[in-house]
């Protein structure tokens, strides 16, 4: 024993790549191991926790991110597949420091409880509403179908979707105007 810290395997850098990710707009480099996943490079290279590790099987949707406007189970992604995409966490709703009509929805409706789930419900969500302005009840049902939440029971969650629509300007297709938390609906 000479004192001397080990010399580290080569072994341990085999396998590992640069990676160039668009992340909530900004060009990241990073590098992992190709065998990685989105959420893995992203929560531990990046330091984005927002995306949660669920099941890791891709049935509970708490990974959901968004690429290139599209929900995708990060756990079930490899990173290396995604350079060049343009890639969207929760901590990329937020703009010019205001909270996304969703965000604030959520908070307004009490549609989060522990909150494990809710980065994933809002990416959905933030996907469907991109896509469809003003969807009906079943549209949101259907858009947030592959997300699992263990303690609301879901009512309020679609309700949130419903009053983000009110607070950027929209009239929810179920022709249902959600009061803010303490309000009254007219």
């Amino acid at each position: 024993m000479t004192g001397r810290p080990a010399e580290p395997s080569q072994d341990r850098y085999e396998g590992t790549v640069l990676l160039s990710l668009d992340v909530n707009g900004e060009r990241r480099q990073v590098a992992a191991r190709v065998e990685k996943t989105l959420l893995e490079v992203l929560r531990e290279e990046m330091g984005l926790t927002g995306t949660k590790h669920g099941c890791e099987l891709g049935e509970c949707g708490t990974c959901t991110v968004l690429v290139d406007g599209k929900p995708v189970l990060s756990c079930l992604a490899l990173a290396v597949e995604y350079q060049g995409a343009a890639i969207r966490t929760v901590e990329g709703l937020e703009g010019d420091g205001r909270l996304d009509p969703l965000q604030e929805a959520f908070a307004r409706n009490g549609a989060a409880q522990c909150g494990y789930c809710t980065p994933g419900f809002l990416l959905a969500a933030r996907a469907l509403l991109d896509k469809t302005p003003n969807p009906s009840r079943e549209e949101i049902r259907d858009a947030l179908s592959g997300n699992l939440c263990r303690c609301t029971g879901y009512l309020k969650i679609f309700e949130a979707v419903e009053d983000a629509i009110t607070l950027a300007g929209g009239s929810p297709a179920s022709g249902v105007r959600r009061p803010a938390a303490g309000g009254s609906a007219l």
